[in-house]
């Protein structure tokens, strides 16, 4: 069985430019990658950048009807401005990190307050340097300038019994 990585977003484009590399990076150590967004905002663009980091797309609103049944992910990756927006992907996110079996990680500008002092802190992600190029091959397919970023910024709770996430070291 191999790890799964769910991305929640409102968009590709958004998945990509926050998290592309780690997603890349992910890929590259034999993670199955999935990026879950609102289908009638996709288009053949999304389709051709999630190929060249290797991940999968899926209908969030589906996973979001039919709840975690069936096979967990390992990690689960979400936008804070989705946490903040949509009740559903708050519980989901909760009961992740309740759970204390799924790394958890959140990128964007504000952090939820209710997960302040919890479990979850700041990471980064250094990206490898075949991560930054196909990332950059990502955003050019999605018409989008290139980041010249080595690192992605990130909060994360990870179970203490995760060994997964090795790539994610604290912020300093």
């Amino acid at each position: 069985m191999r790890y799964r990585l769910d991305v929640v977003a409102p968009s590709v484009r958004e998945a990509v430019r926050a998290a592309g590399g780690w997603m890349f990076d992910r890929v590259m150590a034999g993670w199955d990658v999935r990026v879950l967004v609102d289908p009638e905002r996709t288009d053949g663009a999304d389709d051709r950048a999630l190929q060249i980091l290797g991940a999968d797309t899926g209908d969030l609103e589906s996973a979001l009807i039919t709840g975690p049944r069936g096979v967990r992910p390992h990690a689960l990756a979400v936008a804070a401005d989705l946490y903040d927006t949509d009740s559903r992907i708050r519980e989901g996110v909760q009961q992740a990190l309740d759970s204390g079996q799924t790394e958890v990680t959140l990128w964007g500008e504000s952090w939820p307050a209710e997960l302040e002092g919890s479990s979850v802190g700041s990471v980064e992600h250094r990206l490898s340097v075949a991560a930054r190029a196909f990332k950059a091959q990502a955003l050019a397919a999605l018409d989008c300038s290139a980041s010249r970023a080595e690192i992605e910024l990130f909060r994360s709770g990870t179970p203490a019994s995760c060994p997964v996430a090795a790539d994610l070291v604290p912020a300093s």
